[in-house]
């Protein structure tokens, strides 16, 4: 995706940081939910916007068919409903039932405090680390 080394670096370094100190929380969400984590995942990005089967899929990083598997068992579990696209009534597009939204609400009340090393920095570094998220966050368009 990137065409510079240092983003590259700084991007496998956030992500280092997340995936080393996310474990108590995942437990934490799929012990709640009873939700395996790529259910969650999908909730997740389906609070942000209705979509395709297929757009979920590409979001995922997974298989079509294996999207849509795991859209039947929300389906089953109540969370999700598929609807015939008006812009296109070939496609159905994947939205959250109200069940769907308080499994997030729920979700998202999960205590994920912040690990001690991010804890450690003092107010001005974490302003400035905020800030360069949100500017990332805009650039990505969300």
């Amino acid at each position: 995706m990137s065409n510079n080394p240092l983003a590259d670096e700084v991007w496998r370094a956030m992500a280092a940081v997340v995936i080393d100190n996310r474990d108590s929380w995942k437990r934490a969400v799929i012990e709640r939910s009873g939700l395996p984590f790529s259910r969650i995942r999908m909730l997740k990005r389906l609070s942000r916007q209705s979509m395709s089967v297929k757009e979920l899929a590409h979001a995922a990083t997974i298989d079509a068919p294996a999207a849509t598997v795991a859209v039947n068992d929300l389906e089953d579990r109540g969370l999700v409903v598929r609807e015939i696209d008006p812009t296109n009534r070939r496609c159905k597009i994947v939205s959250l039932t109200e069940d769907g939204r308080a499994t997030v609400r729920e979700i998202d009340a999960i205590t994920d405090p912040a690990p001690d090393a991010l804890a450690a920095l003092d107010d001005a570094e974490l302003k400035t680390l905020m800030a360069i998220l949100v500017r990332v966050q805009s650039l990505s368009g969300r």
